[in-house]
């Protein structure tokens, strides 16, 4: 008789005992947290579409996706990411007169990426989205609801990463540099490799001054403060208009006090293509990895038939229980 593989493939794994119940408990107390900031329930299905996660989308690469087939010859996948699925279901089910939107969400996410070797290939996420509301004060809430996720969960010393997409993309396009050098220069700025960005822009025909933006970008994170030297390298509007968004959004937040846990980074660049606006990330002790990610996706829901601009956060579940874990905190 064939012998059965009785241990789970790689990069995932079986959760049940203690692990189980700590992990429910943390959940159902981060849900009380959306109701609440008044957002909904709603449940997509773990499968989608592949056209949901497509190339025209800017989502998550063909090579990482978990891909099958229907009987009826159809791409299927397993669900990479959620916010793709949530804006398809709004488009197909929600009347646009509704807006704003807030939406919550939780299940598992799957990624086959050859470098999550030693960490998990399907996630627990939990998040929001709020869609239909383009405003300052959406991006504060947003922010806003994220500090009071990690406080409720029991951390204490976190830091929540603010980058700004449109800052990047204004001055690439700009930049007269075709669409792979590009994408190069922003993995570099992204893994904060600003030799390898001065390596790669030597000898290139762009503007000076977008060349020493692109070199210094890495550097530029901080304070507050660090928007007076991103408005130094900010050589036209878009940059410009990225800038005084967010340092909007700092006096929204402010006002809540909510500031002590914010931080700038112009050098966090998502690889999600969808994202028009600030971006972020949370970190703490005890994880190299985000804790959560957000960020504004205007032009995301057009994609499937319905223009409204849109905000979200996701929370990576199993990262956040590491990082209690390592405090004894759960």
């Amino acid at each position: 008789m064939k012998n059965l593989r009785i241990h789970t493939p790689e990069g995932f794994r079986d959760i049940y005992g203690s692990m189980g119940f700590k992990k429910r408990e943390l959940m159902e107390s981060l849900h009380k947290v959306f109701e609440a900031y008044g957002y909904e329930d709603i449940e997509t299905p773990t499968v989608e579409y592949f056209d949901v996660f497509g190339s025209d989308i800017g989502t998550t690469p063909s090579n990482e996706l978990y891909k099958f087939f229907d009987r009826d010859g159809n791409t299927l996948v397993l669900r990479p990411d959620f916010t793709p699925s949530v804006a398809r279901a709004v488009a197909m089910h929600f009347p646009k007169e509704g807006m704003p939107f807030r939406l919550a969400y939780k299940g598992s996410t799957f990624v086959n990426m050859e470098e999550y070797q030693l960490h998990l290939k399907e996630q627990t996420q939990m998040g929001v989205e709020l869609i239909g509301d383009g405003s300052v004060e959406a991006d504060a809430e947003i922010l806003r609801l994220t500090c009071d996720l990690l406080l409720r969960s029991g951390l204490k010393d976190f830091q929540v990463s603010i980058g700004e997409n449109n800052y990047f993309k204004s001055l690439a396009q700009d930049s007269g540099l075709g669409d792979e050098k590009i994408e190069e220069i922003r993995r570099l700025i992204s893994n904060k490799n600003f030799f390898g960005v001065e390596e790669l822009l030597e000898g290139s025909e762009t503007f000076d001054s977008i060349r020493q933006a692109f070199i210094r970008m890495p550097q530029m994170f901080g304070g507050p403060e660090i928007l007076d030297e991103a408005e130094k390298y900010a050589v036209n509007d878009g940059a410009r208009e990225a800038i005084v968004r967010l340092r909007e959004i700092g006096g929204a937040v402010r006002e809540s006090g909510h500031e002590r846990f914010l931080s700038y980074d112009f050098g966090l660049l998502s690889k999600f293509h969808y994202y028009t606006g600030i971006i972020f990330s949370a970190f703490t002790y005890g994880t190299g990895e985000p804790v959560a990610k957000g960020g504004r996706y205007d032009r995301l829901l057009q994609h499937f038939g319905m223009d409204a601009p849109a905000i979200g956060v996701g929370l990576y579940i199993d990262q956040l229980g590491n990082a209690l874990s390592r405090r004894n905190r759960i």
